[in-house]
């Protein structure tokens, strides 16, 4: 759908697949770090293989055979973002990767990175209507205006898309069910409720596109419809992962809701359990 010219073809295929092995690396060398300073807790192998799963999915929507497939092809283009958006932030989530850094740090770091996972920013950043606004309501904006074909001929504005899904993703999956410290952790019935409205979304979404309601996508009909269809079934399997990973990382609060903005000493940081 575009031509992005030699040399930004070979960056394009060059880049994603380093940057995905240097993640699943770095995180590998910290779990193993994890595993030398405290033997007897170690470092759980179910954590290790959903983080590089993550990454082995997300590796799967930006190289071949899907990647030049979703530049010409909406269905491709849709199968990308239910990859980078949905399953392969799941993944890496449940791997808990904030969790092993607070196990890996030195205390003074660790220190630090708690006071910035409870700092008022990041407090609104987490909270599961901003989550939600950011992963699914972006969603309209993307194909109900020229911003999608936009993407399609600017790679650069391409990549950010990219960006966002993967960020956004990881954010909502993060609020929603993530075992990683949050900033705040919002009940149950509450994360269920956004859980909900984020399925409605998605399904709205999905279904105005098929129909060719308010769609803005220069793309032949069938293919427009195939990606609806698999952003209507993709979309529901994501989020019924989701719903089970809810359930089965769910624990119940030890503390009161306010207790999460008290800092936390330097000792409790690294004792962090997942």
């Amino acid at each position: 759908m575009h031509d992005h010219g030699a040399g930004s073809g070979l960056w394009e295929t060059l880049l994603p697949p380093a940057a995905v092995i240097l993640l699943a690396a770095a995180y590998l060398l910290l779990a193993g770090r994890a595993r030398h300073r405290n033997p007897v807790q170690g470092w759980r192998h179910w954590r290790t293989a959903s983080f590089l799963t993550g990454c082995t999915l997300l590796a799967g929507a930006l190289l071949p055979p899907l990647a030049p497939f979703a530049h010409g092809d909406f269905r491709g283009h849709m199968a990308q973002h239910m990859l980078i958006g949905m399953y392969a932030p799941l993944a890496l989530v449940l791997g808990t990767p904030v969790t092993l850094l607070l196990r890996t740090l030195p205390a003074a770091r660790a220190c630090v990175l708690m006071g910035v996972l409870h700092c008022r920013p990041a407090r609104v950043l987490a909270h599961p209507v901003t989550a939600l606004v950011l992963s699914t309501g972006i969603l309209a904006l993307l194909y109900f205006t020229p911003l999608y074909n936009a993407t399609m001929n600017q790679p650069v504005l391409h990549w950010l898309m990219h960006a966002h899904f993967l960020l956004s993703g990881c954010l909502f999956a993060w609020i929603i069910a993530g075992p990683d410290p949050a900033p705040t952790r919002h009940g149950v019935p509450t994360r269920l409720v956004v859980l909900g409205i984020a399925v409605a979304a998605h399904a709205t979404i999905s279904q105005l596109i098929y129909g060719g309601f308010l769609i803005n996508v220069h793309a032949p009909i069938d293919q427009v419809q195939g990606g609806a269809e698999i952003m209507y079934y993709g979309g529901d399997i994501a989020e019924l992962l989701l719903a089970a990973a809810l359930v089965t990382t769910w624990r119940p609060d030890r503390h009161r809701r306010h207790g999460a903005h008290r800092p936390v000493p330097s000792g409790v940081v690294r004792t962090v359990a997942g």
